[in-house]
């Protein structure tokens, strides 16, 4: 099975001068470890860790661009598949792996297609981790051993690929959107213009392909897997 995505453009870690890892999880003690596992296999300035999506954001307008990020599905700002959404429609060129202890095929089938350059199951050891690195680092994609890709519904195929078009600030307002928030609303969350908002609800429906906020609320509920991830 051939899995695709708009982001599944070659993208190589980059270990430059600047280079820095961001690990995002809410388990102090499993963001601890991945930290140290990171620095024995990879060759970072710095790593840093973030618990959630709203952290991660703030981390990295607060820095250049990661060379790597590294990210839970579990968190408690996003659900599904979302924060794989929202982190690729900030980092434009750095690979994104996920690390989860939901090593579902199907879980994984869609962190592919969305556009994650590879997925990890938790407590994975050092070696596997090392692995990871170096096959993304040479352009590849990384599975664990036992995975087969599975074949999505066709609902569920076509949401991913247009979800995966949308960049962070628009996944986060479809989320809103999907939170039952009014445009009024979401403008005050994100202290932006409601006419910004505007623009870009008419920006999610044309990429998503739909008419109103109802189907577009439906095509994000088909891209979650909610019922495959374990909650909070």
């Amino acid at each position: 099975m051939e899995i695709s995505s708009p982001h599944r453009s070659k993208r190589t870690i980059d270990y430059g001068e600047q280079s820095w890892a961001l690990v995002i999880d809410d388990h102090p003690m499993f963001c601890d470890a991945l930290e140290l596992t990171l620095a024995s296999v990879c060759e970072f300035s710095k790593i840093e860790c973030a618990n959630s999506i709203s952290e991660a954001t703030s981390c990295i307008e607060q820095n250049a661009q990661p060379s790597l990020v590294v990210l839970d599905l579990n968190l408690p700002d996003v659900s599904g598949m979302d924060g794989i959404t929202r982190m690729l429609g900030l980092v434009s060129t750095c690979p994104l792996v996920v690390v989860s202890s939901v090593a579902d095929n199907k879980v994984i089938t869609s962190a592919l297609k969305i556009g994650a350059s590879g997925f990890v199951p938790k407590h994975s050891s050092r070696s596997v981790f090392k692995t990871a690195i170096d096959t993304i680092q040479d352009g590849g994609i990384y599975v664990p051993d036992n995975f087969v890709a599975t074949e999505l519904s066709q609902d569920q195929s076509q949401a991913m690929q247009a979800l995966s078009t949308l960049t962070a600030q628009q996944a986060r307002i479809l989320d809103l959107i999907s939170q039952g928030l009014l445009n009024k609303q979401i403008a005050h969350e994100l202290l932006i213009a409601e006419a910004t908002v505007k623009a870009h609800v008419t920006a999610i429906m044309r990429k998503l392909g739909v008419n109103n906020r109802t189907q577009a609320v439906l095509v994000a509920k088909d891209a979650k897997l909610e019922t495959l991830l374990p909650n909070h």
